[in-house]
């Protein structure tokens, strides 16, 4: 196998002395088992689902009211089982037990031309007690549990202290990135119809100041609710314009409920709402690019144990870690650096361009202290080709990178070990918003091999599954599923019973069927397409990411992911070579009455470069020889762009729909970083389409 790989890029000095096998001599102590190997522990994890879970909950000394009940023993991932149906918590609670003068928050913005960035820093008990006053002004104002409070910010202190607020009292977060279009963020707020809205009055990016609130005002005019909008003054503008005629400042919100002094107790305490774990924490949307973004409601318990496991068990961060991640407020790696407050370490914040300046985000390594960095793979791909940290930067805190967002590729693990740093762990990991958390990702206590993820997580049933629904072979890919329930499956779609109407309500939960129960019966189905590597030092196994599964390349019946494609790409042809290109796309284009398909690959090149005969040649050998014959890619074209989605993922499935055939007008143009490069997949579509058809019409079309 190409991915096939005996030397760890990374070693753990003393795997015994992690959390992870301090987590395993508990189990064993408990339940008088003899677990040696990760593998051992993954493997009762899974088995055991409820002794796992409410062993997490104790080692990661949850706040609140356990009670006796689990989960189901029987249940299967399509009956989306209640999970600790006696207990009770507050998730915000959890986030907030710190109250010393620790810092919390470190926030930044994007370095405008000749002003120096400032530093805004808020400790524990400076966190604590604005959380508060929000709390009381938000109840002054008729907050009750369960109330939707959206966000249309950049990424900054008010916003987590937002989210905090919410969640303290019951209600439900909704967010959307600044970058979104208004009419991106109408279609998520109509269908949760918030009470209200935080946002800001400008945002800096690229080197420029850009005004938020004219977006604020259209998005408000087009609500079909009347929401209360907090506006937060950004310090970026002295006087932005008031296109939202009818709204409170964030300074003047705090104050009005730091004199109420509603919502605590006698002794100052927090009146945290501490309601059922199954409750409703907060609503992503989905990033696809066909109908309205589905709306994905996540329970409150289940993120907190989830994001518990993850940071404490599985990666073992420490209090004294300072950690970042580059992200949007839009993307479900700002609810994942956030729940990391329950650790008790320090978040740094960071809007804007994270490569006007590639080296900005480096040199907060070393002025922060920065010891977790985490990013995409789009963003590590993109730094290769401009900046090479390691010789700019000391670096000497980080021992921890974290990519997703897409497949991490070989050639940027070699990058990641060369010129970041050699002896971190990296931690590619993959999950998505549909579970707000990590299917497969990083573990302290394992090597880290070369194209691979570490594991899957802890109490996390992933398996590859064939197109038959039976297990895929050692060497063999196939889908990634989840064949046991875990507490971080969504509570449901958009609108949940008791939200709305019933017709509503049962229309959502058969979108929720549908989404991931329809491929395979009973068992949760994501979308993506694996492999899991045989296994190397006991750890089960490393994952090997191949692309999503509807966008997988199937010519002549041979079944391969596009990233086998883009790997290759990536190695050989860098914008620094001979036949250099920037970007890719590879899809299927069906043949023969969509019996068949060949591979269709899109190049993007620099300016002023040509796809010459020779440089085709050159494409095709390369991957044929990297790869096998039925890797090579029948027609390549050259493309003015390719489409990505506003996370960052690039968008094959609708080009794939687009060439084959299927209007432009399937596509939600909102969802898109780049929408208008589309128009090219048509023309190109037509004539691809008159090139098969003598085929079609020699089978009778």
């Amino acid at each position: 196998m190409p991915y096939s790989n005996d030397e760890p890029l990374y070693q753990p000095a003393h795997p015994e002395g992690t959390a992870t096998f301090k987590f395993m001599r508990t189990v064993n102590s408990h339940f008088g088992l003899s677990l040696s190997t990760y593998e051992d522990l993954f493997s009762w994890s899974t088995t055991n689902i409820a002794s796992f879970w409410s062993t997490v909950w104790d080692e990661t000394k949850i706040v609140g009211d356990k009670g006796e009940h689990v989960v189901a023993y029987d249940a299967m991932p399509a009956d989306n089982p209640a999970w600790f149906s006696d207990a009770n918590l507050n998730w915000a609670e959890n986030m907030l037990q710190d109250r010393s003068n620790k810092t919390a928050i470190i926030e930044t913005t994007e370095p405008l031309p000749g002003v120096e960035p400032s530093l805004r820093q808020l400790s524990y008990s400076q966190l604590y007690d604005t959380v508060a006053d929000v709390v009381s002004a938000l109840l002054l104002h008729g907050f009750r549990p369960g109330d939707r409070v959206g966000a249309y910010t950049s990424n900054c202190s008010e916003n987590v202290i937002a989210c905090l607020a919410t969640t303290a009292l019951g209600g439900i977060w909704v967010s959307a990135a600044a970058d979104f279009g208004p009419q991106g963020v109408l279609e998520r707020f109509n269908q949760v119809a918030p009470k209200f809205i935080f946002t800001v009055d400008a945002v800096v990016y690229n080197g420029k100041v850009h005004d938020h609130l004219q977006k604020v005002a259209t998005l408000v005019n087009g609500l079909s609710t009347n929401p209360q909008v907090i506006v937060i003054k950004s310090r970026l503008v002295q006087d932005a314009p008031a296109f939202v005629k009818e709204h409170t400042t964030w300074d003047a919100l705090v104050a009005t409920g730091r004199a109420a002094k509603l919502g605590r107790t006698p002794g100052g305490e927090i009146r945290w709402h501490r309601g059922a774990f199954n409750d409703p924490l907060w609503i992503l949307f989905s990033s696809g690019t066909t109908g309205l973004p589905k709306p994905i409601v996540h329970r409150a318990g289940g993120m907190l144990l989830q994001s518990n496991k993850e940071f404490m068990i599985c990666a073992d961060l420490k209090p004294d870690d300072v950690f970042f991640y580059f992200t949007t407020t839009g993307w479900m790696m700002w609810n994942f650096l956030v729940s990391s407050l329950s650790v008790g370490c320090t978040l740094v914040l960071y809007d804007g361009s994270p490569l006007r300046d590639p080296s900005y985000l480096w040199k907060l390594v070393d002025k922060l202290g920065i010891t977790v960095f985490g990013t995409s793979a789009k963003y590590l791909d993109a730094l290769s080709k401009v900046y090479k940290p390691r010789e700019h930067s000391q670096l000497k805190t980080l021992r921890h990178v974290y990519s997703t967002g897409s497949p991490l590729s070989p050639a940027l693990f070699d990058f990641v070990y060369e010129y970041i740093h050699p002896e971190i762990l990296l931690g590619s990991i993959t999950g998505g918003t549909d579970i707000c958390s990590l299917f497969c990702g990083m573990c302290s206590a394992l090597p880290v091999y070369r194209g691979e993820i570490q594991c899957r997580m802890l109490g996390m049933a992933v398996e590859s599954f064939t197109s038959e629904g039976k297990p895929s072979g050692p060497t063999e890919s196939g889908e990634l599923v989840c064949t046991k329930p875990f507490p971080c499956m969504p509570a449901g779609f958009w609108p949940l019973p008791g939200y709305g109407s019933d017709e509503a309500v049962k229309a959502s939960a058969q979108r929720y069927q549908d989404a991931y129960f329809s491929v395979y019966e009973g068992i949760w189905y994501h979308g993506d397409h694996i492999l899991i590597a045989e296994s190397k030092m006991n750890n089960g196994g490393g994952v090997v990411m191949l692309g999503r599964s509807d966008g997988v390349l199937n010519p002549s019946g041979v079944r391969f992911g596009s990233a086998e494609l883009y790997e290759v790409i990536e190695a050989c042809f860098p914008p620094t070579s001979d036949f250099p290109i920037v970007d890719c796309v590879a899809i299927g284009q069906s043949t023969e009455n969509g019996m068949d398909e060949r591979v269709v690959l899109f190049v993007k090149l620099p300016v002023g470069t040509s796809l010459t005969p020779e440089f085709e040649k050159r494409i095709r050998a390369e991957i044929r020889a990297r790869r096998s014959p039925r890797h090579v890619p029948e027609r390549i074209l050259r493309t003015p762009d390719v489409p990505y989605t506003l996370n960052g993922k690039r968008v094959e499935v609708t080009v794939k729909k687009i060439i084959n055939g299927a209007p432009i007008t399937i596509v939600n143009p909102s969802t898109l970083l780049n929408p208008g490069c589309l128009e090219f997949y048509v023309d190109a579509g037509c004539a691809l389409r008159k090139e098969v058809e003598p085929q079609l019409k020699s089978t009778g079309n």
